[in-house]
């Protein structure tokens, strides 16, 4: 398993589970597997939907700022990782 850097998280909306997640160095697309935050307390999880602009894409360049619904909290900061199987 190989974990390649996608982005950073800058912002996280609590109250309805959604993280921003800016892509500084990897593509990400619908269906990818990600990992947010550190390897002992982060979350893993497959990419459902993505937005820009708040409009549904199925693929984020190094530039974009994302929102990505996310099965727990997660912090400003953290990193994102693709994993590749």
């Amino acid at each position: 398993m190989d974990f390649i850097k996608a982005g950073k998280i800058t912002h996280y909306f609590d109250k309805i589970g959604v993280a921003v997640l800016v892509i500084t160095d990897e593509t990400l697309k619908v269906g990818d597997v990600a990992r947010i935050g550190e390897f002992e307390t982060g979350i893993e999880q497959k990419i459902d939907s993505m937005q820009v602009d708040h409009k549904a894409v199925s693929a984020a360049k190094v530039g974009d700022e994302v929102g990505l619904k996310v099965k727990t909290a997660v912090k400003t900061g953290d990193i994102v990782y693709k994993i590749n199987q």
